[in-house]
């Protein structure tokens, strides 16, 4: 203070006495409010103790995956199942935003599932694959079913810097399916053969051969595919059984399928700003709908023939899933 300058000092040394002067009753009131805000503390604590709660889960009495039952009466399966539940019920932003996609896109897989001949639960994959949105992983693996590039293509998509159909729904929903059929007719097992998807057919064979055994539940095997059958399963629950587990959605929260007329492209597009122009749409919409067109041209020295999906009526109506 006494490098202040004559004058401030004299104002500050004024401005003390006048509050000690008070009494000590402003110390009385600073002791008091800050007791104040003690008990608030502790009342806010005891009303978030009150109005908050977070409950263990109740297992479900019998399950079954793809038609084969899940065997709850052991241990280590209720366990390893209660975990994935867990999970997927308090990570409640992740899986709110999975009963969103899934009505916008189940309807659509379901409908290539069944034209292919594989379980309806597969659906599942592509929840816990990619959370139904088109992300790539740091392994590279890409798009709703996560195909590394290889894979994609050995399955019938096509891959490349202009056109990468792991990005497109329905055509790596038809190659999830070749995957899948290839994995049950080798394993005759469901189970194993979402198993394989995680792990390839490698990985599930060493494993088979070394631990002698042939069901997917008596395995021992890596953390990621030990869980990723547990997964599906959770998933399938808390989707199929939403108030169950605490998730309480009308219809109208969900994101309806999208409203889209078709045109078909056999020759080159210069620019496919230009193409949405002229179609009545914009450059932005054109790759929501058609994130599988992966350069702003489509040079298509083959001659394809590509559907592309264009904005019908209605579309940004947003119009609510139908009962």
């Amino acid at each position: 203070m006494n490098k202040l300058p004559a004058p401030l000092r004299f104002t500050l040394r004024t401005t003390l006495w006048a509050l000690l002067l008070l009494g000590g009753s402003l110390g009385l009131h600073l002791f008091t409010y800050s007791t104040f805000v003690v008990d608030n503390d502790l009342d806010h604590q005891r009303n978030f103790n009150d109005g908050y709660k977070v409950f263990s889960l109740t297992l479900p009495n019998e399950l079954t995956f793809c038609g084969e039952d899940v065997p709850l009466e052991r241990l280590d399966v209720r366990e390893r199942l209660d975990r994935e539940l867990l999970v997927n019920t308090y990570w409640q932003s992740n899986t709110l935003l999975a009963h969103k996609r899934a009505a916008r896109w189940f309807p659509l897989i379901e409908a290539v599932l069944k034209r292919e001949g594989v379980p309806e639960d597969m659906k599942y994959i592509a929840v816990i694959e990619s959370g139904l949105t088109n992300v790539v992983s740091p392994a590279g693996a890409t798009g709703y079913w996560q195909f590394m590039k290889e894979t994609g293509i050995k399955h019938g998509l096509e891959v490349n810097g202009e056109v990468d159909e792991r990005y497109h729904m329905e055509k790596s929903t038809v190659a999830a399916c070749r995957y899948l059929k290839n994995g049950y007719a080798k394993y005759g097992s469901w189970a194993l053969a979402a198993a394989s998807y995680n792990l390839g057919q490698g990985g599930v064979d060493k494993q088979l051969g070394r631990q002698k055994r042939d069901n997917y539940f008596d395995l021992l095997l890596n953390e990621e595919t030990a869980r990723y059958v547990y997964r599906i399963i959770a998933m399938k629950e808390i989707i199929r059984d939403p108030e169950r587990y605490g998730f309480h959605l009308r219809k109208k929260d969900l994101y309806a399928p999208y409203l889209t007329r078709t045109v078909e492209i056999t020759g080159p597009v210069a620019d496919l700003a230009d193409l949405a122009i002229a179609q009545g749409t914009d450059y932005k919409t054109l790759k929501l709908l058609n994130p599988w067109l992966r350069d702003n041209h489509l040079t298509n020295r083959e001659g394809r023939t590509y559907t592309v999906l264009l904005p019908a009526e209605g579309f940004d109506a947003a119009l609510p899933v139908q009962e």
